[in-house]
């Protein structure tokens, strides 16, 4: 896949994101760091510890049982959300096509909160956890994929 000058490339699972812009040109991508965030995100028990609550039934003296909250799954959704802005700030400010790889439990939840405005700009969607890996290493990974 090849990149212009000026793309954005971000690198998101549920606590860290990378934005990445291309220095180089279509033939030679180079990716520079522009932002780097991560967020604390313990797991579930950490950040939670009351007991599900229960509910009565109006027609009977029956209760059930409330699932507990997913603390954790919550702070990756507000992440993503906030990512978002993020993506979408530098979107308006600069006008850059953008490609996106993020790690498969976090694609779904991007493109839910995507909004509208930003899906014009982003020429791919890669699922692959590539937060953690240097910029060379995101370059050839990119390159592999098909446009």
């Amino acid at each position: 896949m090849k990149l212009k000058h000026g793309a954005l490339v971000m690198a998101i699972d549920g606590r860290k994101m990378v934005l990445l812009r291309n220095q180089g040109d279509t033939r030679k991508p180079v990716l520079q760091t522009v932002l780097q965030e991560i967020s604390e995100n313990p797991r579930s028990g950490e950040q939670g510890s009351d007991r599900p609550g229960r509910t009565f039934s109006s027609a009977s003296s029956r209760r059930s049982a409330m699932s507990e909250t997913d603390w954790h799954e919550e702070a990756k959704k507000n992440f993503v959300r906030d990512a978002l802005g993020v993506l979408a700030a530098y979107r308006k400010e600069q006008g850059s096509e953008m490609l996106v790889l993020a790690a498969p439990s976090v694609l779904g939840e991007f493109r839910k909160q995507c909004p509208d405005s930003l899906k014009p700009g982003i020429i791919a969607e890669i699922d692959k956890d590539v937060v953690n890996h240097r910029p060379e290493e995101i370059v050839a990974i990119i390159d592999a994929v098909e446009p």
